[in-house]
This record gives structure tokens, C-alpha cells and sequence, in this order.
């Protein structure tokens, strides 16, 4: 099968991210040609003038009214002229062999659709690189974004995924919800005999502007989203989706038992987060970065935790309605 390849960017109000990710582009290593697809989701600061500024890329500009970059990625790919699509995130930028290592992947193993990790460039922020620890790091998120150990049946995420147009056809593409547009695709695609894996070498950097507040809120929203998805699909359900509520729930109980002169519990929390400064400063080459990563790693279990178990108790033990209860998670 001769692989043609599109790449699927929704956009919404990112200029100035669609302007170092085609900078990125421009340098690549891959030979064949592609297309670029840029979707802007109803923005008011518009990403047209830049596309039209990289003439010796192969960009088809799309406008389309705000419906959230799920629907945003499924207009791409009805609208795109390859059989294999990429996604990625506007914030993304690309190391410059990445289009060869995908490629080179697909045409050494053929995938239905496949996954890549996200890594910190040296250029990121001190608090950009401490996010980026927590959420791939074998200590907070058992590494479960780009881990090797992954690569059979292997859950990708939208900032750096690719499924095949037969692929797209069959499962109608994304769903409504945001975020959790992905996972759900992905237990869709395998329910209807599609096979994935992780490409691991095949990295993005993934600069993820957020301030504190804004991860707090994004990790929410991850938590809520879980128990949603195992409504939706039973089979899914996994005992480690709950280790961050049980994290913060020890955490609480472990304070409380030290104002009772019961210490062993709290040292064994400082453990563990000393183990996450540690190894977070050794990855980074930096201790201020591996102290703000143990900071990154409690907002992320404290607010991924408590949102999980408000959801869970909602959704699975009240049997309430998901559209009801958390509509913000829903786009029409």
C-alpha cells in the first residue's frame, strides 16, 4: 500500500503556535509529498495570512464555525486528499525527522493507527518542563503516554496520533466530548477490529502554554472524564485509574495521623515525592525544575483525584446523566 499522508491541525485563536509548528515543517527530512490541512474552529484571530506566508508547503486553509477540535479534526480528514492521516495539536512542534520515522514505521509494520509521545524541548519553560514530567513520567503517570512497554494495543492522544482513512470511514471519527475524544476513539477502533501501537521514537515537542491554574483545571477535567468513558465502555475499567484518588485521600489521612504523632505514613509521602524531585532533576538537569515537577505531580493527583471520584460516584453509582451533569464536556 503506497502511503500518502495528511496532516490535521485544528486551530482555534493560535497564530502565532501555527507559526513555529509549519516552521518546523519546513524543515523536515521526508522526501515524499504531503498535505498540510489547517481547520480554524470559528477563531476571531486568524491563521490564514500565515499559512498563505509558507508558499513551498502544501497547506489547504479551512474555515469552519466553533464545534471543538474534535468535529475540527473530523472536517480535516472528509476534506483531505491522503489515506493516512496525522493529528496534531496547533501547540506542537516537530523534531525534524519525524515525518520520516512515521513514515518509515508504516511501511516497515503497517498500523490501522498508531501514537506518539510528547517530549520538553530545551527551549521550554521551567514550569512547561515540570508539567511535561507529570504527565509522562514512570513516577506519576506510570509513563503510560510514551513508555515502550506500550506499544501492543497502545491508547494514542490527539496532540501526535495518525489513523487511516479506513479507519476515519469506519468509526465516523471523533466523538463530542472534549477532552476524552481520543481514548473513546481509540476503544471504538478496537472494538471494530482496528490495531494500534506506539511509534516511541516518533516524538513532538508539546509546549502546552498553561499557567498553574489552567493545568489544575485541565487535570479536572481529565479525572471527570474517565469515569464517563467507562460508562460508555465497561471493559475498559482499570484498577490504576483510581491511584490518584487514592493518593489524595492517603495524603489527607497521612497529615492527619502526623498530628497524632503517626509519622510513618507522612514519610512515606515525602519519600515518594523526593523520589519525583530527584529523578525530575536528574532528567532535566535542573533542581528548581525537579522541585516545581513535585508541585506539578500533587495538582495533577489532587485535582485529577478528587475529580475522578465526584465523577465516578455521579455517573456509575447515581447512574446520572454525563450531558447533564457536566455539559462544558459536551460540544453541540
Amino acid at each position: 500500500m503506497s502511503i500518502k499522508l495528511s496532516i490535521i491541525i485544528p486551530v482555534y485563536n493560535r497564530p502565532q503556535e501555527v507559526q513555529e509548528l509549519l516552521e518546523s515543517f519546513k524543515k523536515q527530512i521526508y522526501a515524499q509529498p504531503y498535505e498540510i490541512v489547517i481547520v480554524e474552529d470559528g477563531s476571531t484571530k486568524s491563521s490564514e495570512e500565515v499559512c498563505k506566508a509558507f508558499k513551498d508547503l502544501n497547506i489547504t486553509y479551512l474555515f469552519k464555525d466553533n464545534s471543538g477540535p474534535g468535529a475540527s479534526r473530523n472536517y480535516g480528514m472528509q476534506r483531505a486528499q491522503g489515506n493516512y492521516f496525522i493529528i496534531l495539536d496547533s501547540d506542537c512542534v516537530l523534531p525534524e525527522n519525524y515525518l520520516k520515522l512515521v513514515s518509515d514505521s508504516l511501511n516497515h509494520e503497517y498500523i490501522d493507527f498508531f501514537g506518539g509521545p510528547d517530549a520538553a524541548h530545551e527551549d521550554f519553560t521551567s514550569l512547561q518542563k515540570s508539567i511535561n514530567y507529570a504527565m509522562t513520567s514512570l513516577f506519576s503517570t506510570g509513563g503510560i503516554r510514551g513508555r515502550k512497554e506500550g506499544k501492543s494495543k497502545f491508547e494514542p492522544r490527539s496532540f501526535n496520533m495518525g489513523i487511516s482513512k479506513e479507519a476515519f470511514e469506519a468509526s465516523g471519527g471523533f466523538g463530542k466530548i472534549h477532552p476524552g475524544e481520543d481514548p473513546d476513539l481509540s476503544i471504538r477502533l478496537w472494538g471494530l477490529g482496528f490495531d494500534s501501537k506506539l511509534i516511541p521514537e516518533a516524538f513532538v515537542y508539546h509546549k502546552r502554554r498553561i499557567s498553574w491554574s489552567k493545568f489544575y483545571v485541565q487535570v479536572k477535567k481529565f479525572g471527570t472524564v474517565r469515569p464517563i468513558l467507562t460508562s460508555w465502555h465497561p471493559q475498559t475499567a482499570k484498577l490504576t485509574y483510581w491511584f490518584p484518588t487514592f493518593f489524595t485521600l492517603g495524603l489527607i489521612v497521612a497529615f492527619i495521623l502526623a498530628m497524632l504523632e503517626i509519622y510513618l505514613p507522612v514519610l512515606l509521602v515525602l519519600g515518594y515525592l523526593i523520589l519525583i524531585a530527584l529523578d525530575s532533576t536528574l532528567k532535566n538537569k535542573s533542581l528548581s525544575i525537579g522541585l516545581l515537577s513535585v508541585w506539578a505531580v500533587l495538582v495533577q493527583f489532587v485535582g485529577y483525584g478528587f475529580a475522578f471520584l465526584e465523577s465516578k460516584i455521579k455517573i456509575i453509582l447515581l447512574k446520572k446523566d454525563p450531558l447533564k451533569e457536566y455539559p462544558h464536556l459536551f460540544f453541540k
